[in-house]
């Protein structure tokens, strides 16, 4: 599989068979036109009032989770990650009713118990500006998979779906989300050790970027090794937002105000 060769789909719900299996079988999947140009406008639109608050207020976390501050390219301060984003906004709180959502669920497979949209649960809805300046403090994310909270919640590592909605276009050169088919079904201790998380920034050779245009639908198995590329732009051109929210199974696990932080979300202000 290579970048020009890995299909894109039309979303149908329920899903079909060939859009199950290729899931099954690379840990991922790209639906294009998910929601139109003005939906993209509007969350763009939700994003910076969310940021014009916190930014206000000098919110540096939401439900323990850190805000990720950093700099736009004429100097001000803009957020770079958001955390629990739709409990922010009724825009987003009721994008994520939409009943497509769940015909993703049985990308879980048929014995996940208590599937829902974790709106509440780990970060929430997550929203990320990656932006290729002097003063950005998020310009990429090294190698990773999404299980590690279970392991620094103490928890058994659970079936999940990190699905993103992105608000812009990308582009070859532009960096952007890498990840490696298939790697969601390695075992233990290579989804644990198979690369130091979140500092190894290497390309690997089995690694595919995927080319989404906004408004695209991408969903990501938690166990796929995944990492977000710096861009080669610099400025403007490097702009790059997507929303991410995770799709969950199992016990309820509700964060609020009173959350603790996650120890590896302490460092968090050293990856940019």
């Amino acid at each position: 599989m290579t970048l020009q060769s890995y299909p894109r789909f039309e979303f149908s719900n329920p899903l079909t068979r060939e859009q199950l299996d290729f899931f099954e079988k690379y840990g991922f999947i790209h639906f294009t036109n998910f929601i139109e140009r003005h939906a993209v406008d509007l969350f763009r639109s939700e994003m910076k009032a969310i940021e014009q608050k916190w930014i206000a207020n000098n919110t540096e976390k939401v439900n323990g989770v850190p805000i990720k501050y950093g700099f736009d390219t004429d100097g001000s301060k803009i957020v770079q990650r958001f955390a629990f984003s739709s409990q922010h906004s009724s825009v987003l709180h009721e994008f994520l009713k939409d009943p497509r959502f769940e015909a993703l669920f049985a990308l879980l497979g048929p014995d996940a118990v208590n599937v829902r949209v974790g709106e509440n649960e780990k970060d929430g809805l997550v929203i990320n500006h990656y932006i290729n300046t002097d003063s950005s403090q998020f310009t990429k994310m090294g190698w990773h998979t999404d299980c590690l909270r279970d392991v620094f919640y103490g928890k058994k590592i659970m079936p999940m779906l990190n699905v993103g909605i992105h608000l812009t276009d990308a582009v070859e050169n532009n960096g952007g989300l890498k990840l490696i088919p298939g790697s969601h079904k390695q075992n233990l201790m290579s989804l644990l050790f198979k690369k130091p998380y979140f500092v190894n920034h290497q390309p690997d050779k089995n690694e595919i970027g995927l080319m989404t245009k906004a408004g695209d639908l991408t969903i990501h198995d938690g166990r796929l090794w995944h990492r977000v590329a710096q861009s080669s732009l610099i400025g403007e051109q490097s702009r790059r937002q997507v929303m991410y929210v995770p799709i969950i199974c199992g016990d309820y696990m509700i964060r609020n105000e009173n959350s603790p932080t996650p120890i590896y979300q302490r460092f968090y202000h050293l990856f940019k």
